[in-house]
């Protein structure tokens, strides 16, 4: 199969530079700049305009993304491409901006509710041209036809996959991810891990994404607590190329359970998307191990946690442990400890997203397919 990736990709320190020469490359003049207010207050937004505009483009800023992007904040965002006339939209931040830029982007061509568009391969406009400059080393968004935005009528998050989502040019600049606090690195670390584990075992895994798998989730074990405990750049590089391979490989071969049931809990209780697939990771591998041993095996020992010589049987014991203490060392909660998480709400909320996860989709893809009722015992085992 063909991967789909996108057309220019540069992984150094400063590549947020190359963003007005990548943009003059395609033929554009006006670009409408996507963010959030964290990007403008902390003069990164300003930046990446001054360059933009030193490279001969008029330039309008969109800074209204919130995390996890609803369905009205990217409507927000069209009415200013359309008021700027804008030829290419540049998105800035972590997966919430570049989520948010890649559906503006395709919006024009795909009007009326973004219900309809939910789903696989179900856009029918192409969109503008999107440069994507992370800002975290996690989602992989700059590299996915994905992107996950909250239908507010519903409080349901809406996945949508589709090769017109792919941003044109993928910027990784490692300088830009090294700021981020401890927590965050944990989140968006053990996120990206969960995107090389998940594409590795996805029922659509294929030859050409096992490779971008297995090399994503033997970076995360390289790298991924050194970022973490010194946030040093080697081990930041190591994550910023790790979450860009992750995200490679999920948008080719597809997520799982973790992304499934995860999705839901964000909707419902406003976790971030990282720290959701961080709490469920453990939980849920330990459901899935069952249905693809060798799989998983072959993860653990990616990851460094057994020898190549142990049986697959003990690979899969120590891979579940391994999650747990990664866990644990990168301080990452559990359920019952997340603010707002009360046991009656959650409890209460259990059957709506167990079946928001099914529909999702991605648990069709998972090793051990899930029916409902066990959604909600793993969302129990997670509390």
């Amino acid at each position: 199969m063909a991967l789909v990736l996108p057309a220019t990709t540069w992984i150094e320190p400063g590549a947020r530079h190359r963003a007005g020469a990548e943009a003059v490359a395609l033929g554009r003049a006006r670009a409408l700049l996507v963010t959030d207010a964290f990007m403008v207050q902390s003069g990164v937004a300003a930046e990446i305009r001054a360059g933009l505009e030193e490279a001969g483009l008029a330039v309008a800023l969109f800074d209204g993304v919130e995390p996890d992007p609803t369905d009205a904040a990217v409507d927000e965002g069209r009415a200013a491409l359309v008021a700027h006339e804008a030829d290419v939209v540049i998105g800035l931040g972590g997966g919430s901006a570049l989520d948010a830029a890649k559906t503006i982007a395709v919006r024009g061509g795909n009007p009326g509710p973004m219900r309809q568009y939910m789903g696989y391969q179900q856009l029918v406009g192409a969109g503008l041209p999107v440069i994507a400059i992370p800002t975290t080393a996690g989602t992989g968004a700059e590299a996915t036809r994905v992107v996950v935005v909250t239908d507010t009528s519903t409080d349901t998050k809406m996945m949508l996959l589709d090769d017109r989502l792919c941003p044109t040019v993928a910027l990784v600049d490692v300088e830009l991810s090294a700021t981020m606090p401890r927590p965050l690195t944990a989140h968006v670390g053990v996120d990206t891990l969960t995107h090389g584990i998940e594409a590795y075992v996805s029922a659509k895994a294929t030859e050409e994404t096992d490779p971008l798998a297995l090399a994503c989730v033997r970076r995360c074990g390289e790298h991924l607590r050194a970022a973490w405990e010194d946030g040093d750049l080697e081990a930041r590089a190591g994550m910023a190329r790790a979450a860009y391979e992750g995200g490679a490989a999920f948008a080719n071969a597809s997520v799982c359970l973790v992304h499934g049931m995860s999705r839901p809990l964000g909707a419902v209780f406003h976790v971030p998307h990282g720290l959701s697939n961080a709490v469920l990771l453990p939980t849920v591998t330990a459901f899935s191990l069952e249905g693809a041993p060798e799989r998983y095996a072959e993860v653990a020992r990616a990851l460094g946690l057994v020898a190549g010589d142990e049986s697959v049987a003990a690979a899969g014991d120590a891979l579940i442990a391994g999650l747990e203490d990664l866990n644990r060392r990168l301080e990452v909660p559990r359920l019952r400890d997340l603010p707002g998480v009360t046991r009656e709400r959650f409890d209460a909320a259990l059957p709506k997203m167990a079946q928001d996860a099914l529909a999702s989709g991605s648990p069709d893809r998972n090793p051990v397919v899930p029916t409902a009722e066990q959604i909600e015992e793993l969302y129990r085992r997670a509390w």
